[in-house]
């Protein structure tokens, strides 16, 4: 699994511009909001999902939407969605809760998640993320993250999470 200096070298090999904060360490979005700064940009959270059939998804949604499990289900014909364990999201993402990003499709190397990326994210400005642990945040184009997720062989599903997707997750939602 890689480190984030070693995500960050890769990004820089695929000449991809970054930039990264250092915070404390964050769990929740709300958290994350009093310890970022100010960052411009999406802000992001970050849901490890699986099924019952054992599909994994990673949905990144902007910070701000609430999303319903059961209506997100449906609507990428997964059934009932419920939320990875830790194990499972170290052993196919390589991160721990608080810590996931759509950085971490890099340690995915048996293509087993599925990514999808909220509608939102389209709109102008970077995208922060944590780059594989909630104690940094970096700032990426949107089209240079596209370029990462292309380069491990990610392809992004797009939604409209702003759809009538809502009840709210709260605070055990990661940040990252």
């Amino acid at each position: 699994m890689l480190s984030p200096q070693q995500l960050f070298a890769r990004l820089d090999a695929l000449g991809l511009a970054h930039r990264t904060v250092e915070h404390v360490p964050v769990f929740t979005v709300e958290e994350s909001k009093q310890h970022r700064g100010v960052l411009p940009g999406h802000h992001i959270k970050n849901l490890f999902l699986r099924n019952k059939k054992e599909a994994m998804w990673l949905v990144v949604a902007l910070e701000h939407r609430t999303i319903d499990l059961k209506k997100l289900g449906e609507r990428l014909g997964a059934g009932r969605l419920s939320f990875g364990s830790p194990e499972r999201l170290r052993s196919y993402l390589g991160v721990e809760p608080g810590s996931v990003t759509p950085f971490s499709v890099v340690n995915d190397t048996r293509h087993a998640v599925r990514l999808v990326l909220d509608e939102g994210l389209k709109e102008s400005g970077p995208v922060n993320a944590h780059p594989l642990t909630n104690s940094m945040t970096t700032a990426i184009a949107l089209a240079d993250l596209l370029r990462f997720f292309e380069a491990t062989g990610h392809t992004p599903q797009w939604l409209d999470l702003g759809l009538d997707l809502g009840l709210d997750l709260g605070l055990h939602l990661a940040a990252g």
